[in-house]
């Protein structure tokens, strides 16, 4: 079974603008609502390619209830822990430049995250628990590398899309995947990254301390998947980005859901990468049809130094 952890959700309201009048009114050209949150996206897109799984995190007010109230409507199981406070709001201007406003987080309280840890140890061997998004301000920072290694010790595989602090503390628990992209790359190695070879380096030293598969996404420049056996680079399909919103958590969705289906590795990596694109050329989330015509447009090669 898989499962996915999103600690930090939010309402998201996207608000459509010809531009924006600062200090003045600002009247809408249009505007919408979606449940937010990177492992409630991967859920979303897991279910769009074929394969189910278990929403857990943390959701109240009635902005958690919108949440859960669209996943399930989505076809997505949830079982998620309800707090006192109020689930965020995040507003996503798009005008001649794209702002955002990201709500202020919930605390959580210690029982909440006890009963989180409760279904935690539910899980068995050979499931699959994927950790994504910022960690709440109200928790430690540690607490995607205390899951790991507790779900590690039980033959979970983990996943862990995540930045700063977090990923670095979660790179010592040993996670299975961990899917940095170009930039969160760069602040975990301290330097600039401008390419896919540039990145080599530091995505092999991440290999030699324990992680399986590290997934580096170069929006549109490719992506990189390094392995203990090997280093695999791939391009990106051409195309009109509608929506970035969702694109890594899809690439998440594509590799699991690849794996499952038993296909080699650099078919997975080249199924991951078209399900990111599929995303990020449509209004939605991709669906499988679009994932699966953009995987001719995406060529695996493996590098080789020098």
């Amino acid at each position: 079974m898989i499962y996915t952890v999103t600690l930090n959700p939010a309402m998201d309201y996207f608000v459509a603008l010809d531009s924006i009048n600062k200090g003045g009114v600002n009247r809408a050209a249009h505007d919408y609502k979606a449940p937010g949150g990177k492992g409630i996206n991967v859920s979303r897109v897991l279910k769009r390619i074929g394969h189910p799984s278990t929403a857990l995190g943390f959701i109240g007010g009635f902005t958690g209830e919108y949440i859960k109230a669209n996943v399930e409507a989505d076809g997505v199981h949830t079982s998620f822990i309800e707090i006192s406070g109020d689930t965020r709001i995040n507003i996503k201007l798009k005008a001649d430049v794209e702002t955002e406003v990201n709500g202020v987080s919930p605390a959580i309280a210690a029982n909440d995250v006890a009963a989180l840890e409760e279904q935690l140890t539910q899980l068995k061997a050979n499931d699959v628990v994927v950790f994504a998004g910022s960690v709440p301000p109200s928790l430690e920072t540690n607490v995607y590398a205390k899951w790991s290694k507790l779900l590690k010790d039980r033959g979970v595989s983990v996943f862990i899309d995540t930045s700063g602090k977090p990923l670095e503390e979660a790179v010592a628990a040993q996670p299975d995947f961990i899917k940095p992209n170009q930039h969160e790359l760069a602040e975990f190695a301290g330097e600039a990254i401008d390419s896919l070879e540039a990145a080599v380096p530091h995505a092999k030293a991440l290999v030699a301390k324990g992680i399986g598969h590290v997934f580096v996404t170069f929006a549109g420049d490719g992506a990189l998947l390094a392995t203990e056996q090997s280093i695999l680079l791939a391009t990106t399909p051409r195309g009109t980005v509608k929506n970035s919103v969702g694109a890594g958590d899809s690439v998440v969705a594509g590799f699991i859901g690849a794996t499952a289906e038993g296909m080699s590795l650099p078919e997975a990596f080249r199924f991951a990468v078209a399900s990111g694109s599929a995303t990020a050329f449509s209004t939605g989330f991709a669906e499988r049809t679009t994932i699966e015509a953009l995987m001719d447009e995406v060529a695996v090669t493996i590098y080789r130094e020098g």
